[in-house]
């Protein structure tokens, strides 16, 4: 029986040290994750550009949204409608979820989905 309970204790002891690392890695993170979430909520469809595409859209006056830059490593996620989407000639649609894409993904547009009218402005809270 003592065995037994040693072994209990263990696993316990193992939990508590992976929680307290998970809960160490999200406060670190300072609520990123939590801010790319909102983002995505908001979002109806999520397409890949290039980096070419990606400056001309800073030329042009679109600022990425900052919780990108905030990521490592940075990435440049811009907020446009489907009419300045339909503009672009390089893109590659993906999920609108944090998936494997979204995350490997150097640039992304992010349309606001018909239900939103408009997508948080940067730096608001949420």
């Amino acid at each position: 029986m003592t065995e037994r309970l040693h072994e209990r204790a263990r696993g316990i002891r193992e939990r508590a040290l992976v929680r307290a690392w998970e809960y160490r890695q999200r406060n670190h993170a300072k609520g990123v994750w939590h801010r790319l979430r909102r983002l995505l909520v908001d979002a109806g469809q999520a397409w890949i550009i290039d980096e070419a595409a990606a400056d001309k859209l800073e030329a042009a006056g679109h600022a990425p949204h900052p919780v990108g830059r905030e990521l490592v490593p940075p990435k440049r996620l811009f907020i446009v409608s489907e009419t300045e989407l339909k503009e672009m000639h390089v893109r590659h649609q993906i999920p609108v979820r944090m998936g494997v894409e979204l995350l490997q993904a150097r640039s992304v547009c992010l349309c606001p989905s018909p239900e939103r009218a408009v997508l948080d402005a940067p730096g608001a809270p949420g």
